[in-house]
Formats: C-alpha cells, structure tokens, sequence
C-alpha cells in the first residue's frame, strides 16, 4: 500500500477535505496525518519515505532538502492554488509530479464574477441603499441585463475559462484579450481574441491575469478613460494589473461600476467616499472561498493523482513545467 503524508493542520484538513475523500484516502493509502503547530521540520519528517504529499494553506514551504536523500515524495498534491510559494521548480525537474487544486477553485471565482457582474447590471447596490434610506421605486436609474452583451475577459487563465462556461446560457459575444491564446483554442472555447483596448471597450470586463511583471499595471489609467460609460468591470485576479486609483476615481465619479475582491496593497486602506459609493461592491479576497469549494478541493487532486500512479495520465490538476514561468 502506498504511503500519504497530509501535511496540514487538523483545521485545514476539516477544511478540504471531505468525509468522502477521507474515505478513498484510507482505503488506497497507508496515511499519516500531521498535527500542529506544522513546522518545516514536522513537514520534513512526514515527508520523508512518502509517495504522496498532500499540502494545503499553512503547509511551509518545501525544501528542496526533503528530496536531496533520494526518499522524498514523487508526488505532491496540493489542495489549494498556486504551488509556486510552495515548490522550487527545480523539483519540478527532477521528476517530481505535482498537483493543483486551482482548477476547482477556479470555478468558484467564476461563479463569483458571474453574480457580480448580474448584481452590478441589476443595479442591486443602488437599489439597496435606495430602499434602507426610505425610498422606494426609483427614477433615476434602472438596472440593465447581461444577456446578449460583449464581455471582455483578461487572460485566458482557468477562472476565465470557467466564467466563459457560466455565460454561455447568457449568449454573450466574448472577447478575450490572452497573448497565448490562439485562433484555434479560442473558437474552442466559444470567443474570439480581440487586442487589450478592444476587450476593455465592452461594456462588461473581467480581470484574469497571474500576477507577473508584464501584468502589472496592465489596465492603466489611460486605458481605464476608454471603458465605455457605465461599464461594469470584475477584478477576482491580483490588485496589481489595474490602476486601483484611476478605478476608483472613475466609479466614485458614477461612470464606472465595478467589484473588487482584490486590491493593491492587501488588506486596502480605502476612504469614506470609496467605502460608501453604492457604484461599487468590495470583497476581502474571497472569490474563490467557498463552503462547498474547499471541501473538493482534496478530493480533486487525489483524484488525478491515483491516475497518474495508476495510468501515468495527467489530469487537469497535474501542474506542466513548461507552463510555469506564464502560471498565476
């Protein structure tokens, strides 16, 4: 029976990992769990004679050290997002399979930018505040509707790919600005490429960028003049790609609506004006934490791990090498 170290808290195990998954753990593996606090050491000692490592948030980060005697773990299975604070890529190379669970995460940021983008057309925000200040119905403004719009969408990345899902009940002509991604992928996904100021001049825009130096600062203040007059624009992504402030200037001015869940830095330190402007909905980095989504999270990466020891197959949750210098 292969060997799984669950290097995480017993918190974050309650976290990720479902009663079910728990189950298929225990019934393929001889598991090993670890218990707090969850020091390097303590993740060296699991790790050593293992041929699974399950990690999650809070796991520290691998040393390189863990595979240097030759008895480090072939597999690394992270029940999380990105690996990239968690693994050297050297150890990539050396033949070491790893695994990410931000593909099923990814889904929960769509879903997130989905609601924001109906809650933002509806004008839910303005109506809110309308009805607690004691009115009732309004002429002043009037929600508008995401079917048959153009949405522009940052990056070709997996929470893009998922939101691209969600729209399609919405026949939404979608716009993608990706440098990597091509006429082929794109049509089999459902959209067409279109440059930078052509997917910012849609009326709907979402942000999916990593955050890498040629992303930062990619929606600047010039371009952010250009977004079409009560645009509603999503970041779920990293703060640094968008020109915080010249956003925020334009929606506290009532041209632009927008939902926020990233900033720059984190946690923000935001002004009255921007804290009650009913143009614009805020959230603390929580896109893709959800009750449901954290639970899978485990049970999707084990999942393609026993296909990749049995079959040598790399599911979608198998992180490729050569995609890491452009991976979020």
């Amino acid at each position: 029976m292969s060997r799984l170290a669950v290097a995480m808290t017993p918190q974050r195990a309650a976290d990720v990992i479902s009663a079910e998954a728990r189950r298929l753990m225990a019934r393929r593996y001889e598991v090993s769990w670890a218990d707090e606090p969850l020091t390097a050491e303590v993740v060296a000692r699991l790790a050593a004679g293992s041929d699974v490592l399950l990690t999650s948030w809070g796991t520290p980060r691998l040393d390189r050290a863990i595979w240097a005697g030759g008895d480090g773990p072939r597999v690394v299975a992270h029940a999380a997002g990105t690996v990239k604070k968690l693994i050297d890529r050297e150890v990539l190379d050396q033949g070491v399979a790893v695994f990410s669970a931000a593909g099923r995460i990814a889904w929960s940021v769509g879903e997130y930018c989905l609601a924001a983008m109906l809650t933002l057309a509806r004008r839910l925000p303005l109506f809110d505040t309308a009805i607690r200040a004691g009115g009732w119905k309004q002429s002043g403004f009037r929600g508008g509707e995401l079917t048959g719009r153009r949405v522009g969408v940052l990056g070709a990345s997996s929470t893009a790919r998922a939101l691209i899902t969600l729209l399609r009940p919405f026949r939404c002509d979608v716009v993608v600005y990706d440098p990597y991604l091509d006429q082929e992928a794109a049509a089999a996904l459902g959209v067409r490429t279109g440059t930078l100021e052509e997917a910012l001049g849609c009326p709907f825009v979402s942000v999916h960028v990593p955050d890498l130096p040629g992303t930062r600062g990619l929606v600047s203040a010039r371009l952010i003049e250009r977004i079409p007059d009560h645009a509603v624009v999503v970041n779920s992504a990293r703060g640094p790609a968008v020109d915080q402030g010249a956003l925020l200037e334009q929606v506290l001015a009532g041209r632009l609506f927008a939902a926020l869940d990233v900033f720059d830095p984190e946690p923000p330190q935001l002004g009255e004006s921007v804290l009650s402007c009913p143009n614009l909905l805020l959230t603390p980095h929580i896109a893709g934490d959800t009750v449901d989504g954290h639970l899978a999270l485990a049970g999707y990466v084990m999942a393609d791990v026993a296909d990749w020891l049995d079959k040598g197959v790399r599911g979608p949750s198998f992180v490729d090498p050569a995609s890491w210098p452009i991976a979020a």
